[in-house]
């Protein structure tokens, strides 16, 4: 079978690079003098391994919420004669001054620096540092770099790492002069104060520059690169004639981007005759964004004269009349937030647009990493997409989407649009299409949202998005994380309704199926206090709705063979709850079917039986013997509980009334009264604490209780329950019981029927009932 797309391996390099990452002691790291981190001394590593280290440490520290950052990291790569540095990418608030004086000895190539708003101008010094070897350098939105902290000059800079940077304090004597290798530039978000021409003028060879949200006062310094300059981005920036006039001179310009935000936010229109100077001018040109300006109808070939077909990409055949002046179609041409992107002839292969799919995922593609704001409005495309008709590109679509989520954690729009998107891109309608990799990662992201965001959309789009998943079996690999971020949705007295609802179906669904180790982790993170809090909550409001059935269905299945929940259980106040419940809601058959089922696991513990033991308990077990809430399940469960008490002794029974007698006789009365072929609401995964009350003769009605449970179970769901009484010695304990002489007739004859039942299975294991697994007991 072939495999899914997306589903490639780590490659050795990056699985050995998180390895040590996560393992710095203990593989190319000690602990030095006052806890310092150090570089072993027989360690040399190459720029390859460098870099990744460096831009691999920043991923995880913005993606794993289990990674913890190292204080002193930068500090391992000081010395370039152990340590290479080439090529390194840090973003957002982590990065510190510090940190960039750390490697400033290294012979850094590419520097991009985003989002780093803890930067301060003592970091322009350090990247003097790298002034003979720089050829590309990113500042984008690192807002204070041009501002001392506290008003300090630049060269006796020594204030403490944690005082801000003063916005009144701009650098002025910052200059790129001896850069003379600098070939691409991005100084996206420059402060306005900043005296863009100055700063720029000793960079005699840059091929590339981003000024995105720069405001210029004058442009003509633009032309001293108009015979090297091959990209230039003007995002965002007020368009004037004079502007247009100076880059159309920008002859060797390949990629011009001259988009905005909004339509809404723009004086400038884009006139046929602007469109057509620029396609003229610019004869190298292969790239063009006008993305979010307003277009003068007369740009657009009407409809009745456009040229038929199937939409082409030849020039000649354009729709938009200054483009028909192209030699070649275009690589790429940005219209999203335009009209244009809806004509029918276009000459770039690569559009961004909102006309359809294709339009909406390139703007994602192209907007993600540093405009997140039209990032924002391309995913919630994708979403309406998704949801209303069918995306036909799923994989390029989840990767796009993850992408997004994991470099704008911090975005809250991104953040709410982006799970919603993938709420629809993981149902069931694609999910035969994704790899377990892909599903991992969407799991990944979903998880940072939730932990990073409080807010009820984004709680409950991820919550939403994580019922798409198989659950316990997608989950266990984040199965602590997961409940842990799901309790704390829960925490709150007043969380919102339907979150709630999900949260509590969530942690139902975890729990349901797993081993006990993991139920016992589950149990010490105060699942079981959590459920009753809800559960008080709901009694206070007299209302028993999907929240209250689920928690009970939770505990059910948490304190399954698991005795400290179960002991957790009884602290808490469980059988308070328990009783209150009960009287409240007397009607409610799958709410008593749910809490039945939780006693029976209590019931289960020896040690735990005696805080059962009270007549109050005891009245209450025995009367639902007589109940016909949701078939026989409540019936059966409280004789399952009393079974396991009786199992205890006469000598146990420290109460007068109800008296054990009479109780004993309720039990047989109603085990006789239940049907042999009844389809059940239950999934044992072992018959353990069943097989245990075979073998005995200190109450024969547990053991009769305990072969009827056996004979209606194999009956019933042959496939599933004969194997596992044959595998977990059952036959032979039948076979002890038909020995006894205080086993009661009819018991062994029920006896005899599980075995031949068993028997007649391994001779025809073929199904003859239809299984049902929509009860739970973990």
């Amino acid at each position: 079978m072939a495999a899914k797309a997306g589903d490639d391996p780590d490659t050795l390099m990056a699985l050995s690079t998180a390895y040590c990452l996560r393992n710095l002691k203990r593989t190319m790291c000690y602990q030095g003098d006052g806890a310092k981190l150090c570089l072993r001394s027989d360690v040399f590593l190459p720029s390859e391994i460098c870099d990744k280290l460096v831009n691999t440490y920043m991923e995880l520290i913005h993606t794993d919420s289990n990674f913890e950052p190292e204080d002193g990291f930068f500090q391992l790569f000081w010395d370039p004669r152990s340590t290479r540095l080439t090529r390194v990418q840090l973003r957002e608030d982590l990065v510190r001054d510090r940190d960039l004086e750390a490697i400033g000895k290294q012979d850094l190539i590419e520097l991009h620096l985003t989002y780093c708003n803890n930067l301060s101008a003592r970091s322009l010094k350090t990247l003097s540092c790298f002034r003979q070897t720089l050829i590309s350098l990113s500042l984008f939105g690192c807002s204070h770099i041009f501002y001392r902290k506290g008003g300090a000059p630049l060269a006796n800079e020594d204030d403490e790492e944690e005082s801000p940077a003063s916005r009144q304090a701009l650098e002025k004597d910052f200059s790129f002069q001896g850069f003379n290798r600098l070939r691409l530039l991005n100084l996206g978000g420059l402060p306005e104060e900043a005296d863009v021409e100055a700063l720029l003028r000793p960079l005699k060879a840059l091929t590339a520059l981003d000024l995105s949200g720069v405001q210029l006062a004058r442009t003509a310094f633009l032309t001293q690169w108009k015979d090297r300059l091959a990209s230039l981005v003007l995002y965002n920036m007020d368009l004037s004639e004079e502007l247009v006039t100076t880059v159309v001179r920008l002859a060797q310009l390949r990629h011009l981007d001259i988009s905005r935000e909004s339509r809404r936010s723009s004086k400038f229109k884009m006139t046929r005759k602007i469109l057509t100077a620029i396609v003229q001018g610019l004869v190298n040109m292969v790239s063009l964004d006008i993305s979010g300006h307003i277009m003068q109808d007369n740009c657009t070939v009407p409809h009745f004269e456009e040229a038929v077909g199937r939409p082409s990409t030849e020039p000649c055949k354009s729709s938009i009349y200054p483009l028909q002046e192209l030699k070649r179609p275009l690589q790429f041409l940005g219209l999203y937030d335009t009209t244009l992107c809806n004509v029918t002839h276009i000459p770039a292969y690569k559009v961004t647009g909102s006309k359809n799919e294709e339009q909406v995922l390139n703007a994602i593609e192209a907007y993600t990493e540093f405009r997140p704001e039209l990032a924002h409005r391309a995913i919630n495309q994708l979403f309406d997409i998704a949801r209303i008709q069918h995306c036909s590109q799923l994989l390029r679509a989840l990767q796009l989407v993850i992408a997004a989520l994991k470099c704008h954690k911090y975005d809250k729009s991104i953040q709410v649009t982006g799970s919603a998107a993938l709420f629809y891109l993981t149902n069931t309608e694609y999910r035969s299409d994704q790899s377990v990799r892909l599903r991992r990662q969407v799991i990944h992201v979903v998880l940072n949202g939730m932990e990073q965001y409080q807010e009820v959309t984004v709680q409950r789009n991820c919550c939403l998005t994580l019922c798409n998943f198989s659950i316990p079996e997608e989950l266990e690999f984040q199965y602590g994380r997961v409940n842990l971020l799901l309790l704390k949705i829960l925490e709150p007295a007043r969380q919102d309704e339907s979150i709630q609802r999900i949260a509590v179906h969530l942690c139902n669904a975890l729990v349901c199926q797993v081993d006990n180790q993991h139920k016992e982790a589950v149990g010490k993170m105060g699942f079981v206090k959590t459920m009753l809090n809800l559960i008080q909550k709901k009694l206070q409001d007299r209302m028993c709705d999907q929240v209250m059935e689920f928690s009970w269905s939770a505990l059910w299945n948490i304190t399954d063979e698991t005795p400290d929940n179960c002991q957790m259980f009884l602290s808490c106040r469980g059988m308070s709850l328990f009783l209150d419940c009960l009287k409240e809601f007397p009607e409610k058959q799958e709410l008593h079917r749910n809490m039945l089922g939780l006693l029976g696991n209590v019931a289960e513990v020896r040690a735990l039986r005696p805080q059962l033991l009270t007549p109050e308990f005891i009245s209450v077990f025995s009367n639902l013997l007589d109940s016909k809430a949701d078939g026989i399940e409540v019936s059966y469960n409280a004789c399952g509980v009393l079974s396991h008490i009786m199992f205890d002794g006469p000598e146990a029974w420290a109460m007068l009334e109800p008296q054990r007698d009479s109780v004993m006789k309720k039990m047989w009365d109603a085990i006789k009264s239940w049907d042999i072929s009844s389809r059940r609401n239950i999934n044992y995964r072992s018959f353990e604490p069943i097989l245990r009350l075979l073998p005995q003769g200190i109450s024969p009605v547990s053991q009769h209780w305990a072969t009827w449970a056996l004979y209606n179970l194999v009956s019933v769901y042959p496939s599933k329950y004969c194997p596992l009484l044959i595998k977990e010695g059952g036959i032979a304990l039948l076979e002890k019981l038909m020995e006894l002489e205080t086993s009661q007739e009819e018991t062994k004859k029920m006896a005899r029927k599980v075995m031949e039942q068993c028997e007649n299975f391994k001779e025809d294991p073929m199904e003859t009932g239809q299984e049902v697994n929509n009860g739970q007991r973990g």
